[in-house]
């Protein structure tokens, strides 16, 4: 799993995770849910598993400010990302989503 936070766009990174298989779409929903459009699964974002979490950094523009999750659905097996946007621009839904895939990521590297 990676954690990457440099100047590559959103394209560029879509584009990364597309070329490894993450195909799917997936979607923030409130109370810090995912759903997978491919299966219509919801639950925690914790019962996902994230691969990679990358962010491109809006230095001059705050719509810039978007963190991509490469994800699996734990239901339908389904690789794909989720486009989440942080800072002043993030929805509640959002925000929610990143902090916990956020706590899962720091879980994970590094374990108790």
């Amino acid at each position: 799993m990676s954690y990457a936070s440099d100047a590559r766009s959103l394209s560029e990174i879509l584009a990364m995770y597309e070329a490894d298989g993450f195909t799917a779409q997936l979607g923030a929903r409130p109370g810090g849910r995912i759903v997978c459009f491919s299966c219509r699964f919801e639950a925690p974002a914790e019962e996902f598993e994230l691969v990679s979490l990358s962010r491109t950094e809006g230095a001059s523009d705050p719509d810039d400010m978007l963190a991509v999750a490469a994800v699996a659905c734990r239901h339908c097996r389904a690789r794909g990302v989720l486009v989440l946007n942080y800072g002043p621009e993030a929805t509640e839904e959002d925000a929610e989503v990143l902090l916990r895939l956020e706590d899962l990521d720091k879980r994970r590297q590094n374990p108790a």
